[in-house]
């Protein structure tokens, strides 16, 4: 079946991101690794149940890609949003067979391309134009090559996450296509009026009590 993988919060640069897990979570969240193919950097920790939390960064050591950057990083309306501070901005869902899910699901979700970083090996389905799907409110989606899954080999800061919530304008709509893509049961979606923003709010149990990011 498949999993909630990860929630991905992007930065201006990394530190930047750190400070903000610090300050909203109360916790430190370790380095993890640069993706060359990306020109991109993150820093990791587990949120449980398989789960975690990244936080992402232009490397701007990175060669310049031949390609735009994974979830929307390259686009100045995101760059402008994260200037001011870090943003929650999508979420990725872990299935067993990606080629499959690519193929069944009667919209773009992106083409499965093979990756791999220290020693892990994974797809993942990345649109042409290196968009958000659904402006980050549908998940990417990935298959792992690794096991156990990484989580299991990530800090775990005592940080539990306890739901994903969807605040959405057409909710019918978002919720048509997260069951064609087999998502629907990973997230509770809650309604907005038709002129409102769409936007993502994760609850997370830190050592010091819940936390909501949005």
């Amino acid at each position: 079946m498949n999993q909630l993988d990860h929630i991905v919060i992007a930065a201006q640069d990394l530190q930047q991101g750190v400070d903000y897990v610090r300050e909203t979570l109360g916790v430190e969240i370790p380095g993890g690794g640069k993706h060359q193919t990306m020109a991109t950097h993150n820093h990791l920790m587990q949120l449980g149940n398989d789960a975690y939390l990244e936080v992402i960064a232009i490397d701007s050591d990175g060669r310049l890609p031949r390609h735009p950057r994974w979830f929307g990083l390259d686009s100045a309306r995101m760059r402008s949003a994260i200037r001011q501070r870090p943003q929650l901005i999508t979420w990725v869902m872990n299935t067993a067979d990606l080629q499959q899910l690519a193929e069944q699901v009667d919209f773009d979700i992106g083409i499965p391309t093979a990756l791999s970083r220290d020693g892990l090996s994974w797809q993942i389905a990345l649109p042409e134009d290196g968009r958000l799907l659904g402006d980050g409110m549908l998940p990417y989606c990935i298959q792992w090559h690794s096991s156990p899954h990484p989580s299991q080999d990530m800090a775990d800061t005592g940080c539990l996450l306890q739901s994903l919530t969807i605040y959405h304008n057409r909710p019918r709509w978002l919720d048509d296509q997260l069951d064609a893509v087999g998502a629907g049961h990973l997230v509770q979606i809650e309604p907005l009026p038709d002129n409102a923003t769409p936007y993502l709010s994760a609850t997370i149990d830190t050592p010091t009590g819940s936390v909501t990011l949005s």
